[in-house]
């Protein structure tokens, strides 16, 4: 739909090439292709967001986003391998093989309201849609053809400055959406910016507000932030900002009570070894919570003189993962269930009462050596686990390579049949 206001009028500033430095050979080719086709089928169409702003800090994009005058309906009328997809916030992807264009329309929101936006549908003009985002520094667009970046809220100095500051006023703009905050959270980690005074006051005025966020997105956002190298610095300021506590309280707790804290230390490792590569999200979040776990099992094993076997552990891996993540989130059942392997693998790794394992024996499951390697990243931080790890990796239990939707592929289910009323099925 259209917006029945008149439409927004604000005269941007314009960066030639000489001043941006911004060469079109790091563009990405599929972007320009789209960008191109949707200009010569008469649209408006620039490259958006997060793109530009890493191009201008010199860093390799993850993503090349593009934003037009052209609506969803429209843009898979002119690219066969499109497909549109959300409800809440409607746009297409348009696929390259595994690479996925995303494509948005211009969107009209108001600025000025500060209700809880749950629908983003509403199409304007590249005025309206830069004054709807969240940050100026993602309020750039870059214009292939003129090779010129054009900036309408100073996106462009605020980059220069290393400042973070909100488009709009910011009280509204988090209670709008305040999953901003977290964005906040996770822009000042990843490129050590500052925050400007009136959003730092917002961010910690409005951080109650964070539980009515969608909690699918919200965990998203952490997730990445996991694999983003800044995992860190990340965890540390959510926690000091007051927005881990109502999120992961059992998370903000152990921060509160431990002086050294063993969850920091091992992000920092997971930061290094990301950096070098990509890790599997059950590892990611296994590092987060392996300290929790292990506090439980000690508590436990104060209370009990029995000793612990594996599927004790794995009930207690599976209530420390619920009892982190169920008072907000919903984690997806596959990433739960190969999280608490993860965990529960620790201690076939290195037992809880430290006694030698005499004959090594792995599950023959092809997730054990992702188990392999939270321990390793353990190690690191805990010099004294190496030898467990060597002697594991020595006996050819190997850090897994091969993807992870190879080794685990998504089956597709029977359909059970259905009896009649009076009939009744006993489970497999």
């Amino acid at each position: 739909m259209y917006r029945d206001k008149s439409p927004v009028f604000v005269q941007p500033k314009v960066y030639p090439a000489h001043e941006h430095k911004i060469s079109p050979e790091q563009i990405d080719e599929h972007a320009r292709y789209v960008i191109e086709k949707l200009r010569t089928a008469g649209y408006k169409a620039y490259l958006v967001g997060g793109g530009v702003r890493d191009l201008l800090l010199k860093q390799r994009p993850k993503d090349f986003d593009i934003s037009t005058s052209a609506k969803p309906e429209e843009v898979r009328a002119l690219f066969r391998n499109a497909i549109l997809i959300g409800r809440r916030f409607r746009l297409a992807h348009v696929r390259f093989g595994k690479k996925i264009i995303e494509v948005s329309t211009f969107r009209a929101g108001d600025p000025g309201t500060a209700d809880l936006i749950v629908r983003d549908n509403v199409w304007g003009n590249e005025e309206e849609d830069v004054l709807r985002r969240d940050f100026t520094i993602n309020g750039l667009f870059y214009d292939p053809q003129s090779q010129t970046v054009i900036d309408y809220v100073d996106g462009y100095l605020d980059l220069e400055k290393r400042v973070l500051r909100t488009i709009g006023q910011p009280h509204l703009r988090f209670s709008q959406d305040p999953v901003r905050m977290i964005r906040l959270i996770k822009f000042c980690a990843r490129f050590r910016f500052d925050i400007d005074k009136p959003t730092f006051e917002a961010l910690l005025n409005c951080k109650n507000e964070i539980l009515k966020s969608s909690s699918a997105r919200i965990l998203e956002e952490l997730l990445r932030m996991l694999e983003s190298g800044s995992a860190k610095t990340f965890f540390h300021l959510l926690h000091e900002y007051g927005l881990l506590r109502p999120l992961l309280p059992g998370v903000a707790d152990y921060f509160d009570k431990s002086p050294d804290n063993e969850i920091l230390a091992l992000l920092c490792e997971l930061d290094a070894d990301v950096r070098k590569g990509s890790i599997d999200r059950s590892v990611l979040l296994s590092t987060l919570l392996f300290p929790l776990l292990r506090h439980r099992l000690l508590l436990r094993a104060q209370k009990s003189d029995r000793p612990f076997h594996l599927a004790l552990i794995q009930e207690e891996a599976l209530r420390a993962i619920d009892e982190a993540f169920s008072t907000f989130f919903l984690l997806p059942r596959r990433l739960r269930g190969m999280a608490a392997f993860v965990l529960t693998a620790q201690f076939r790794i290195q037992p809880l009462d430290d006694k030698p394992v005499r004959t090594l024996r792995a599950p023959r499951d092809p997730l054990f050596p992702l188990a392999l390697k939270l321990f390793k990243i353990r190690a690191a931080i805990q010099p004294d686990l190496l030898p467990y790890h060597t002697r594991w990796t020595e006996a050819g239990f190997a850090e897994q390579t091969v993807p992870l939707q190879e080794i685990h592929p998504h089956r597709r289910r029977r359909r059970r049949r259905r009896g009649r009323p009076h009939e009744t099925h006993d489970s497999p």
